[in-house]
């Protein structure tokens, strides 16, 4: 039948409305698209193309997974062509029961991006269900004496079809004593009385058999039928006669079993037996019961509003003669507010991504209360403070979207609880908790624990060794938040970069690749930058500096006294009338160290005559520390030894040859007495370097005399320099660099002239000093040399002991 019915329906289901193609992104419709069917169709039969009403093309169907979101699964939806498909069977008697309308709601649910739309399916009847006697039979006793038009309630049948399927019409076999007549209550439903057209004849005929036919209004009809059993009785002449033939009740459900319902009663003229009339139902029930006696009728059990709405009730009131009278009982049950709503989720959102906008769905939310009226009215509202609110969509029916701005790094998950309360009295609620989680999208650059970073490396470090390591951290979750890290500038040549150092990309430890030399580089910059794996990636630079610090791995060199060309120690001469304190010559040393690594103190090895002469610690400087004795000798030798300060301590040696001597003169029989070799040719050449040493110095004498009168005149200090052009024009000077920096308190130059075994030797000060501070020393090849400045005003000056970055 059910087939048969769905075959007549095919033609009738239609949508009613088609919806508006929206965006990706637009709200859901805010009309249900409707189709119409009837009831019984097999599972699998077409109601319609639900994705071409919902205006998906063709090449979008696929990606939006479209579904159905209902609590019982009467429909599915193709995955290939969008046919919305019958599910489950749809019998609408079992669905909807006795009410004029069948509709089912639900929605359908589209992904990518997440949308839904509400989809209503009414289910007409079809006349699947005949007519229904509760008996095959029913007695009925009726006594002769009863007057014809007297009626009689008669049993009635059910339909559960509804409308025109339903039960229409009840017919009476034919029958010269008895007819029919249809009846109609108030809520439609159709019930037999059955007539008595003549008197009754107990002594003729005692016993009647009629059949009752019940109809419905189908295409074609069906129907029911029962006999009727009528027996003839002897006379009783007035029958029970209720005070009310309707009696109408409202009740409250969950009154407790036993409550009294209504008391029924009827009366009857005869006597004696004939007037006691006994109360009976005229079918039995199970949810009431009946005091025989009294007419009370009570609950036998707890009513639910939400199963049975009314209850329709015949009693019987039978006299002790056999004559009875029948009543309706009409029991309306009021709804009380017994049933907290109910929420459930539908459709929520796999993905909620942290830079979601608001607006964004996150979920469907059914609301659901089996109470009616203002019982069944429920507002929804959400606790606490989330960045999400509640939208309502469509009857029961709300939509959960991003209320605000979510950040995954300060707030991961989000509990939501949902609160519907309905609108009884008094009110019930009930909550529903889910807990969104919040995915993480790259909005957070890598960030360094310190706003640059500054480190310190000891020169001849080993290669490959670790000297820093820097540290950035990201919020993010995953290969957002995973930091690699890479040097993308420095003040270092590109090239030579990777020969220096270089730094993990997954520790962000930096390495030397080679040993750091302080007096090559003393310090360097790196630009570090850590970056994410996220797309796109983010990224943050640091600056890292490297700071080389000093070892004492360069011992002091000794600039002055130099060596002769073979390699012998060069003479200085001193006054014979020196007084203490006279400044003989210098020891000049530098160090290519830095700092303590750097300063440099002065130290008597040894010494011809000890207390004849002293050494300043820092300066170098080597004074007379008394008078030339008698018993002194002319040639005085010091072996000086230049320390630094570094942990242990370097050092070199210098040797001092000293000669006491007024002049040239004296010195040169010292230099005479030398041995020399026998060749005729080289003692020519040395008067020959002799007499050029007498012109110079006399040519030297009167060009310093010419400049102290000149600078006498002016009121500005004059510098004293050395002539190098008169006395080193033949041999050809070598002038070694300018030590402006390092240990030396003044920068000097060193002159060497050579003219066969004669050298002279010249210190030149670059310092503008007094005429009194200037050292001019010159001197032959026995390392004889000329103070050509004023000995007697000569004084110690404190030192600035400056470290020299190269020699």
């Amino acid at each position: 039948m059910g087939s048969g019915a769905a075959e007549r329906g095919w033609a009738e289901r239609r949508p009613v409305l088609f919806p508006f193609l929206l965006s990706l992104f637009g709200p859901a419709l805010s009309e249900p698209i409707r189709y119409r069917i009837p009831e019984e169709m097999p599972e699998g039969s077409v109601v319609g193309n639900l994705a071409k009403d919902l205006g998906l093309s063709v090449h979008e169907f696929p990606t939006r997974q479209l579904r159905i979101s209902s609590e019982k699964a009467y429909f599915t939806v193709s995955a290939k062509s969008g046919e919305l498909l019958v599910g489950s069977r749809l019998d609408r008697e079992q669905i909807c029961g006795k009410k004029p309308a069948c509709t089912l709601e639900f929605e359908a649910v589209a992904e990518n991006p997440l949308n839904f739309y509400h989809v209503s399916v009414d289910i007409e009847d079809i006349n699947d269900h005949t007519p229904k006697f509760t008996q095959t039979s029913f007695d009925l006793q009726i006594s002769e004496s009863t007057v014809p038009g007297t009626r009689f309630i008669l049993e009635t049948a059910e339909d559960a079809d509804i409308g025109l399927n339903a039960l229409q019409i009840y017919k009476l076999s034919l029958s010269p004593i008895f007819s029919l007549i249809n009846k109609e209550k108030q809520d439609g439903s159709k019930y037999p009385e059955l007539a008595l057209e003549k008197r009754l004849d107990r002594e003729q005929q005692s016993y009647h058999r009629l059949v009752l036919t019940a109809l419905d209004g189908g295409d074609p009809p069906l129907s029911g039928t029962t006999e009727l059993r009528i027996q003839v009785t002897d006379a009783n002449d007035n029958p029970p006669v209720f005070n009310q033939d309707v009696y109408r009740v409202s009740l409250r459900e969950n009154v407790p079993p036993g409550t009294a319902v209504v008391q029924v009663s009827a009366t009857d003229q005869d006597e004696g037996v004939n007037s006691e009339i006994t109360y009976s139902f005229y079918r039995t029930g199970q949810v009431f019961s009946l005091n025989s006696k009294s007419g009370e009728i009570t609950t036998r059990k707890t009513l639910d509003f939400e199963e049975i709405k009314e209850y329709s009730i015949v009693v019987e009131g039978r006299d002790g003669g056999g004559l009875a009278a029948q009543c309706t009982i009409e029991i309306n049950i009021q709804d009380e507010n017994d049933n907290r709503p109910e929420v459930t989720f539908h459709s929520l959102a796999e993905m909620i991504l942290e830079n979601a906008g608001p607006g964004t769905l996150i979920a469907l939310i059914k609301i659901h209360d089996r109470d009616s009226g203002e019982n069944g009215e429920v507002n929804c509202r959400l606790e606490g403070e989330v960045p999400f609110q509640i939208i309502s969509s469509s009857k029961n029916s709300y939509k959960l979207v991003i209320d605000g701005t979510l950040d995954r790094e300060q707030t991961p998950e989000y509990n939501v609880t949902i609160t519907a309360t309905d609108r009884g009295k008094p009110p019930l609620s009930s909550s529903t908790s889910v807990t969104l989680i919040i995915t993480d999208v790259n909005d957070n650059a890598p960030v360094f624990h310190q706003a640059s970073y500054v480190v310190h490396v000891m020169e001849n470090n080993p290669p490959g060794a670790s000297i820093a390591q820097v540290s950035a951290s990201d919020p993010d979750l995953g290969p957002n938040g995973r930091v690699s890290y890479s040097i993308v500038n420095s003040d270092l040549e590109p090239r030579a970069l990777a020969s220096y150092v270089s730094v993990s990309a997954q520790s962000g430890v930096v390495f030397a690749q080679r040993a750091f030399d302080h007096e090559q580089l003393r310090a360097f910059e790196l630009t570090l930058q850590a970056r994410d794996q996220g797309s796109p990636a983010l990224s943050a630079n640091v600056s890292l500096r490297v700071l080389v610090g000093d070892r004492n791995d360069n011992a002091p060199r000794v600039l002055y006294p130099a060596l002769g060309p073979d390699g012998s120690a060069l003479f200085d001469t001193v006054p014979r009338a020196a007084q203490p304190g006279y400044l003989v010559t210098k020891v000049v040393a530098v160090d290519a160290d830095s700092g303590h690594n750097a300063w440099l103190s002065y130290h008597v090895l040894q010494a011809s005559e000890p207390g004849l002469f002293s050494l300043g610690l820092r300066t170098g400087e080597v004074r007379t520390a008394r008078a030339l004795g008698d018993r002194d000798a002319a040639r005085q030798r010091l072996l000086v030894a230049v320390r630094d300060g570094g942990q242990p301590p370097l050092s070199a040696t210098a040797t001092l040859l000293l000669v006491f001597a007024d002049s040239l003169q004296e010195v040169l029989p010292d230099v005479s007495d030398r041995p020399a070799p026998s060749d005729p040719q080289a003692e020519l050449q040395f008067y020959l370097v002799v007499a050029l040493a007498l012109i110079s110095v006399l040519f030297l004498l009167a060009v310093i005399l010419a400049v102290a009168l000149r600078l006498r005149r002016s009121s500005r200090p004059a510098a004293w320099t050395c002539f190098q052009p008169g006395l080193c024009v033949k041999s050809g000077p070598v002038v070694p660099p300018n030590y402006s920096e390092g240990t030396l308190p003044y920068s000097y130059n060193l002159c060497v002239a050579h003219t066969g075994k004669t050298e002279f030797n010249f210190l030149k000060c670059n310092e503008q000093l007094s005429s009194g501070q200037d050292i001019l020393l010159c001197g032959d090849s026995s390392g004889a040399l000329f103070p050509l400045c004023n000995s007697s005003e000569s004084t110690s000056h404190p030192e600035t002991l400056t470290p020299v970055s190269s020699i």
